[in-house]
């Protein structure tokens, strides 16, 4: 294993220009939720120069590449989408250059998270190059519309294309150590209805817009006082919409609504986290609903979910955690870290919903996701390809992970 492991990363590294060009290609193409059609057809051309066994893309519009027909099932995820560049003023170059300099790709969605897409292309390409024959069915999806809502692709996956992996590896941004969960969360909406009254005589009306604020105050208080796991770390919530209404602006407010992030750690629930919210509304005119998100994809087809995405980790005991950990440790020499993403991912539905093992391996560190100027390492790539090959061996072998 280690005369192969050597092999796979002379490769990764032979392949170090190609995988940064890879990537400068996805990134100059923008492209946000619902809006992946060109990026796709760029990822589909990569890997049909790659040599996969089969390229595709679902009902959805989510990129699948296919190697190896073996009985079990290892799925490595990224998705295609990004978010805007935001404030053109922030960044020092082109949000969508694709500017390779100084032994880093720049531009948006080169940490979150076209680099694991850009690494993964050429982790298929070393498998081609050196003839895997594994017993094992590698499946590399470059999934859509995640940052609107994470985990849907993967909904799609499950229950329309069938696809129920062994194991899957989210190559979303991990400072290239072993991820084994984040919190979950969910968007909810409080609706408060007032009375409306002439502004001169407000004490005749019923103010929305003060019920709504003391709410507020309490689920500032609430943020204070949530569940703590020792390796997840707290729940949060917090206000981040405040909408009113009223007949005019000398009227009493008659409605306000707020918008609610709610971040869920180990053992919190909708249910639970609905409950708190009702308790502090009590006896308000005044409701509270967990949102629903469905958009068209960019093949015309019209999906959605619900807004609730569980919380989810592995045990770092757990063999697919272990397998990773030895992938590393043979590859490169030294124990990688073992930690957790701040932010959510597709693990939500992975393993949040289905139960299906999974961990992160991405290059590119987290805090520059969503960022301007944003960029990722030609070295961060260059050891995430050599990974994702050489685990695709690990697993492959006789008592590989289960």
């Amino acid at each position: 294993m280690n005369k192969m492991f050597n092999k796979i990363k002379d490769l990764s590294e032979n392949y170090a220009s190609l995988t940064a060009e890879n990537l400068s290609k996805l990134v100059r193409i923008k492209s946000l939720s619902a809006n992946e059609k060109e990026v796709a057809a760029e990822l589909m051309n990569q890997m049909k120069e790659a040599g996969f066994d089969e390229v595709r893309t679902d009902g959805l519009g989510n990129v699948m590449g296919r190697i190896g027909s073996g009985k079990k099932i290892l799925v490595f995820d990224g998705h295609i989408d990004t978010v805007d560049q935001g404030n053109r003023a922030n960044w020092s170059s082109d949000p969508f250059s694709g500017e390779i300099r100084d032994g880093f790709v720049h531009g948006r969605g080169t940490v979150d998270q076209k680099g694991g897409v850009a690494s993964f292309v050429t982790a298929g390409r070393i498998l081609k190059d050196l003839a895997f024959d594994g017993d094992l069915t590698v499946w590399f999806t470059g999934t859509v519309m995640e940052e609107d809502c994470d985990g849907l692709c993967w909904k799609y996956l499950i229950e329309k294309e069938h696809i129920h992996p062994h194991w899957v590896v989210i190559t979303e941004p991990t400072n290239l150590g072993i991820y084994r969960g984040h919190r979950g969360r969910m968007e909810m909406e409080v609706t408060f209805r007032g009375i409306s009254s002439h502004g001169s005589a407000p004490e005749r009306g019923k103010n929305a817009i003060y019920m709504a604020a003391r709410v507020c105050l309490e689920i500032e208080k609430l943020n204070a006082s949530l569940t703590k796991d020792d390796f997840l770390g707290e729940g949060s919530i917090t206000v981040t919409e405040f909408v009113s209404g009223s007949p005019s602006l000398c009227a009493v407010a008659d409605f306000a609504r707020i918008h609610l992030d709610r971040r869920l750690t180990w053992g919190e629930t909708q249910e639970s986290a609905l409950a708190e919210i009702k308790n502090i509304i009590g006896d308000m005119d005044a409701e509270v609903r967990v949102l629903n998100y469905e958009e068209t994809a960019y093949t015309g087809l019209r999906y959605g979910m619900e807004k609730y995405y569980p919380t989810w980790k592995m045990e770092e005991s757990h063999p697919l955690v272990e397998a990773a950990r030895q992938t590393f440790t043979h590859l490169f020499g030294s124990d990688p870290v073992i930690d957790k993403w701040t932010f959510s991912t597709n693990g939500v539905t992975i393993n949040g919903y289905y139960q299906i093992p999974c961990i992160g391996f991405g290059p590119g560190n987290e805090i520059l996701a969503h960022a301007p100027d944003e960029k990722v390492s030609i070295g961060d790539l260059t050891t995430a390809s050599a990974f994702y090959a050489a685990l695709c061996y690990l697993l492959s072998e006789p008592n590989g992970k289960d």
